[in-house]
């Protein structure tokens, strides 16, 4: 057997997230079902994470295991001529037979854009959250820097998450200006359910005054959903890269 390595790229507006679900149109599902058919066999298919309904994917990174002695250049090109128009693979490799995409993964990247213009781009309304106020981009800043470092993120986390281990290191949490566009990226070693969401969400609160850029200290320190600001909808969030080396500068 051989193992596959995929780097997928998916709209995910019509998708019911990564993960599979019975009766759903899932990217696993989609992925699985395609594979499968190629391999004549049921194919399982393995993500570097679970993104949530309507979250998009630059670089999501699967594996695969294959008897089919297919060339591995030859997966993207096939499986593309198959695949829905919403779901592309960028790139396909050959790995060791240890490699898993999930376990294996160091950091992960994820982009959260604000769309601030009085008026909704029409041509970016899937990949940008329409929030036509003024941000203090500054503060916001302050309070982005408060977040880096290892931390308990229960605030930061869904209440529906049954994870028990809360604990994740956050590398870097950048804040862009692109015009009317607001680029927030977040890079850790791991995320909680919702939690870039609810960061960003929690951003918004300081940019607009409603909350003191110190209050992110604060917030972290309380372990408590309601110490931290609203969970921002999923269409201007896109996991853009996976890491299998350490984040530069760590020890």
């Amino acid at each position: 057997m051989r193992k596959i390595k995929l780097t997928v790229a998916y709209d995910g507006t019509d998708f019911h997230g990564f993960q599979r679900q019975p009766g759903k149109r899932t990217v696993q599902g989609t992925l699985e079902a395609a594979i499968s058919r190629l391999n004549g066999t049921e194919t399982h298919v393995t993500g570097a994470g679970r993104t949530d309904a309507g979250v998009h994917a630059w670089a999501q990174v699967c594996h695969f295991e294959t008897g089919n002695p297919m060339p591995v250049e030859k997966w993207v090109t096939v499986l593309n001529q198959t695949l829905p128009r919403d779901l592309v693979i960028r790139m396909a490799e050959e790995v060791a037979p240890s490699f898993h995409a999930r376990k294996d993964a160091c950091w992960k990247t994820y982009r959260y854009v604000i769309d601030r213009s009085p008026v909704p781009d029409v041509f970016t309304r899937r990949y940008a959250t329409h929030l036509p106020v003024s941000l203090d981009v500054r503060r916001m800043q302050r309070a982005a820097e408060q977040l880096v470092g290892t931390h308990d993120f229960t605030s930061f986390s869904s209440a529906k998450s049954s994870v028990e281990d809360r604990v994740r290191t956050i590398y870097r949490c950048e804040i862009r200006e692109q015009g009317d566009k607001l680029r927030i990226e977040v890079t850790g070693n791991g995320f909680l359910y919702n939690m870039v969401r609810i960061i960003v969400g929690t951003l918004v609160e300081v940019g607009t005054g409603k909350r003191a850029p110190e209050s992110i200290s604060r917030s972290l320190a309380a372990k408590d959903r309601s110490a931290a600001g609203k969970t921002m909808p999923p269409e201007g969030l896109t996991m853009v890269e996976v890491g299998y080396e350490p984040w530069e500068g760590m020890d």
